[in-house]
């Protein structure tokens, strides 16, 4: 695979967006402050998303390695 077979397939990976990104836009109180309150009544909804986001930073750290064993070869 060359580099540029490489950069064309990452251009074909679509945008993530993550929930718990939307979730604390939703969460934040006037002042942008975690309204707690708010977080509690839908925690399941906060523990989901934080498990997406886990999920996501585990696949990156794939690729990462997937991408310097390509770079060493």
């Amino acid at each position: 695979m060359t580099p540029q077979d490489l950069v064309k397939a990452l251009r074909t990976v679509p945008e993530k967006k993550l929930r718990l990104v939307e979730l604390a836009w939703e969460l934040a109180n006037e002042e942008g402050e975690l309204n707690v309150e708010a977080a509690a009544e839908r925690v399941d909804e906060v523990d989901a998303a934080a498990r997406e986001v886990g999920a996501y930073i585990e696949a990156t750290r794939r690729l990462l390695w997937r991408l310097n064993d390509l770079a060493r070869w």
